[in-house]
């Protein structure tokens, strides 16, 4: 099934070029069945990612436009009364897809953006008293834009928690964009890329994640990580219970993108910031720290505690 995952990491490169590390985080969280918020300026290519995501494993795709006036009701759909048979059918909203772009999610009210906690988490949603089902594979990618930017509202950390990973795509290096004026000069290669994995070889690859081999040491590893954020003296909370199991399953996810079925010490080290740092609260602000202020707490940990040999 490796060969399985270098066919993704190579045909989404296609679209989003010089970033092998993002595009393996995305797929991280894709196996871990976890979503993502990616956190950056316009322009850089998040809405290209999630394309070439959908477009790599064959699945149906929606971009939501989050804006101030968005209904909850936008997004998970409505029971309209048909006259005719006098019934209410549920007409399904847009977050009925296996890829979901949530687009500058942070520029909706909390209303609204409550309105992804079931589906990010249960995988359902409930309209009407009704229950129902998302798609497998399911996994929301949401874009930020940094919270300093007009019009923005901060995520709630009942939101924020959700969110296996927070990353950034980051500006490409001059070598790269010059790649990247060239690739579109006719047409975007995103318009050519074609399915190399299909929805029941995902399955296998999310099934397979739950078998990768985790020592007792690497364990205790994580959870002192998470321990040192809850008494840490510049923090109001540190990492939930939910975070310390988030960072285990992604670092199951990592070791099999690498094509290994064992966990080591460098694959939480890789994963610590973007599973971590968004789920801490600072004294300072008494809100969810930046993204550069939490990085470097988790750093600082990261440093301190000692690597299990």
């Amino acid at each position: 099934m490796h060969r399985t995952v270098e066919a993704l990491i190579e045909n989404m490169e296609k679209a989003i070029v010089g970033k092998t590390e993002v595009v393996k985080l995305i797929l991280t969280a894709l196996l871990a069945k976890g979503h993502i918020l990616l956190e950056d300026v316009p322009g850089v290519g998040k809405t290209t990612l999630a394309r070439a995501l959908a477009k790599s494993i064959d699945c149906s795709f929606q971009r939501i436009q989050f804006t101030p006036d968005l209904l909850p009701s936008d997004i998970l759909g409505v029971s309209i009364y048909n006259p005719e048979t006098q019934e209410f059918p549920f007409k399904p909203g847009p977050i009925f897809a296996n890829v979901i772009l949530a687009d500058e999610v942070n520029r909706t009210t909390p209303r609204t953006q409550s309105a992804l906690l079931e589906a990010m988490m249960e995988f359902q949603v409930s309209v009407d008293g009704t229950t129902h089902t998302l798609p497998d594979p399911f996994v929301v990618i949401a874009t930020q834009n940094p919270i300093e930017y007009a019009g923005t509202y901060p995520l709630p950390e009942s939101q924020l928690d959700r969110f296996l990973l927070r990353i950034a795509i980051g500006y490409p290096s001059a070598e790269d964009e010059r790649r990247v004026l060239f690739a579109q000069q006719a047409n975007h290669p995103i318009d050519a890329l074609r399915a190399v994995a299909s929805r029941d070889e995902i399955h296998q690859l999310q099934q397979e994640v739950r078998t990768v081999r985790v020592d007792e040491s690497l364990a205790d590893y994580m959870l002192e990580l998470a321990g040192r954020t809850r008494e840490h003296d510049k923090l109001v909370a540190g990492v939930s219970p939910r975070g310390s199991l988030s960072l285990f399953r992604a670092s199951q996810a990592r070791a099999l993108i690498e094509a290994r079925d064992f966990v080591i010490p460098d694959d939480i080290k890789a994963l610590a910031v973007p599973v971590l740092a968004h789920r801490i609260v600072e004294k300072s602000s008494f809100d969810r720290g930046s993204s550069d202020s939490g990085r470097q707490l988790i750093e600082e940990i990261l440093d301190d505690v000692p690597v299990p040999v």
